[in-house]
């Protein structure tokens, strides 16, 4: 009857609107005082929840790419991504995913990707004859990359959900390969769909034109040389490369590009404080909640009658895939990490799959979910760029929409993909 309790006033409160937040936070009261405990357990699962030393990485990673969102770096990513890519067919679509893989790798958010990315490139795309709503549709579904590359803080949470015994730089190198390999399927549907709609190729602008734009663009990506270099090496802790990836932000963004204003330094300043705050509040309510799945031995439930479904891990893995891709349609990707991770991991763990490849799995998986609707929080970010209706966008998104899906099932069946890069550094 708990179980009712739990899942039935979490259900409700979504339903009539009420903040993520709220409904784990009140969920988990109303389950606590049905069970007869003290009111005070979910303050402490709260507090232990949002009391750990690896969450302080979250604020400053989402600080560094705010501030190298409002410091030019994502104008002059695009520009170096134009000088490869731009002289094949559809040839913005094309740049539209490479500048998400660079740009990925600075900001680790998909919201930020999509908003910085799409504001520069779905106006020229409009200009040179593109459909608005191809320009949306790749903006919205590369804008997941960055969620695979390092510095993601939804790795971060992950592995603190996972109960922090996952190591985060396993983590940071399992995602590069699936990540390269979903912008290379996204790029194959750009071309593809460009191709059939005749749009248009830039000429090659020379190798002393894309030199220079390299060097312009040089102080941007060392960041992410820096970030996953000193993890990866062991010199910092991802908590102090977040720290350091601030410092950097500033100096490159003051100093040596001199882009970024007073104001815009304030207002970089005031919205990592909300974000985090909101992340933040998630994870502590998402964290007595998840103590209650626990108590109620939901994991211990779920692995039994999976089990009783079916005993081959390509059947279970595909349900899981299936049932992670409904949920993302309804919720925000953070909130689910930190449920769906005690739920699930350990029923991947059962039939074999390493933890490092389910969180790649799951990353992506919940990534697929910020660009559908009814809550595609990308989805909503890439339609407000573009000026377009979400229904317009979403009739011609499934070739995008279907190379994802692809790259998911490579990423799940093919476990080499998530884990030999991270094997080699072991």
């Amino acid at each position: 009857m708990e179980l009712y309790v739990l899942f039935g006033s979490f259900v409700f409160l979504l339903l009539i609107g009420t903040p993520v937040a709220f409904c784990l936070g009140v969920s988990s009261f109303a389950t606590i005082a049905y069970l007869g405990l003290p009111p005070v357990v979910v303050f402490q699962r709260l507090n232990s929840g949002v009391s750990v030393f690896a969450l302080m990485a979250i604020p400053f990673f989402i600080y560094a790419g705010d501030l190298m969102v409002r410091g030019d770096i994502a104008r002059r990513l695009v520009a170096l991504a134009g000088a490869f890519v731009g002289h094949f067919r559809g040839g913005l679509g094309q740049v539209n995913v490479l500048s998400s893989v660079m740009f990925g790798g600075v900001s680790g958010s998909a919201a930020a990707d999509a908003s910085a990315v799409g504001g520069l490139m779905v106006p020229q795309m409009k200009a040179r004859g593109y459909g608005v709503d191809y320009a949306v549709n790749i903006t919205v579904t590369s804008s997941i990359i960055a969620l695979m590359l390092p510095p993601s803080h939804n790795m971060i949470i992950y592995s603190i959900a996972a109960g922090g015994k996952i190591s985060i730089a396993d983590l940071f190198t399992a995602g590069i390969l699936p990540g390269l390999l979903l912008a290379l399927s996204l790029m194959i549907a750009a071309y593809v769909v460009a191709r059939r709609r005749g749009y248009p190729t830039d000429p090659f602008p020379g190798f002393a034109a894309m030199g220079a734009l390299f060097v312009s663009a040089a102080p941007g990506l060392i960041l992410v040389a820096i970030i996953f270099g000193g993890v990866r090496s062991g010199i910092f802790t991802a908590s102090e490369s977040s720290n350091i990836a601030v410092v950097y932000a500033l100096l490159v963004t003051f100093f040596v590009y001199r882009s970024l204003s007073f104001r815009d330094f304030i207002e970089a300043t005031f919205a990592a404080v909300r974000t985090t705050a909101m992340v933040l509040m998630v994870i502590g309510c998402a964290a007595a909640f998840g103590w209650l799945l626990a108590y109620t031995r939901v994991p211990a439930m779920m692995v039994s009658a999976l089990q009783n479904v079916s005993d081959n891990p390509i059947v279970i893995l595909l349900l899981l895939n299936v049932v992670l891709l409904i949920l993302g349609t309804f919720m925000d990707m953070s909130p689910l990490i930190v449920i769906t991770t005690p739920i699930f991991l350990p029923v991947a763990m059962a039939f074999g799959v390493d933890p490092v490849h389910f969180g790649v799995i799951l990353i992506l998986n919940l990534g697929i979910g910020l660009c559908t609707p009814p809550v595609g929080a990308v989805l909503f970010v890439g339609c407000a760029v573009g000026r377009i209706p979400i229904w317009d966008a979403v009739r011609t998104i499934w070739p995008f929409y279907g190379a994802a899906f692809a790259t998911l099932m490579l990423v799940t069946y093919i476990p080499a993909l998530s884990l030999w890069l991270p094997s080699l550094f072991r």
